[in-house]
């Protein structure tokens, strides 16, 4: 797994190193966030102790959503090529959030990649293990995404990884795409086909 890992940041990397400074302060798949928002909580992990987290989140009342999100708007202002070092030469690094296995950061890293180049359409090809494995832990509960999107009743298809989850009513796309959708992203609709497609639509929170 840390293999997977390595490769998917060091692509990432590779990718993000190419971007401009527009493109860095553009409107992210992450609500509220720019694409130099989601790099700086990307590369949290890496760059903070864990002290510095407890501290952190104690100062922001045990909200972790609130201390993401002042830390992410704090490090956007850090130069984007910094954070890209960062993200390269922890390629290896095998942090995973306290208790969590390697498909944690795994999933944070594909997840939040996601946010970053997808509304940009930029070129990240990642190993479809990657996509796979993540869209897996996504649909492990079998009624709904980790992030609260209904899928009972249908039946998943990323077409350009031959993966497959689910029984009912058809909902195909590509990877990237279902990752996001799961995720509980905002992404059209009229990239999946399938009857199940306006039911998976209706359910998204």
């Amino acid at each position: 797994m840390l293999d997977l890992i390595a490769a998917e940041r060091l692509g990432l990397a590779g990718v993000l190193a190419g971007l401009t400074e527009t493109q860095w302060q553009a409107q992210s798949l992450c609500a509220g966030w720019t694409s130099a928002h989601v790099l700086a909580h990307l590369t949290m992990p890496f760059r903070i102790t864990a002290e510095e987290y407890l501290a952190g989140v104690q100062a922001a009342g045990g909200d972790f959503t609130r201390f993401s999100d002042a830390a992410a708007e704090r490090d956007s202002t850090i130069p984007p090529a910094e954070l890209v070092a960062v993200l390269r030469d922890n390629a290896g690094n095998p942090w995973t959030p306290p208790g969590a296995g390697l498909i944690a950061p795994l999933s944070h890293d594909v997840i939040h990649g996601i946010d970053i180049t997808w509304p940009l359409d930029a070129d990240w090809q990642l190993p479809d293990l990657a996509l796979t494995s993540v869209l897996d832990m996504l649909v492990s509960d079998g009624t709904e995404t980790v992030f609260g999107v209904a899928i009972s009743g249908l039946a998943l298809h990323a077409d350009d990884l031959g993966w497959s989850r689910g029984s009912g009513a058809a909902v195909h796309g590509r990877g990237k795409d279902l990752v996001a959708l799961l995720g509980n992203r905002r992404i059209p609709l009229d990239r999946f086909t399938g009857p199940g497609v306006p039911q998976l639509g209706a359910r998204t929170p």
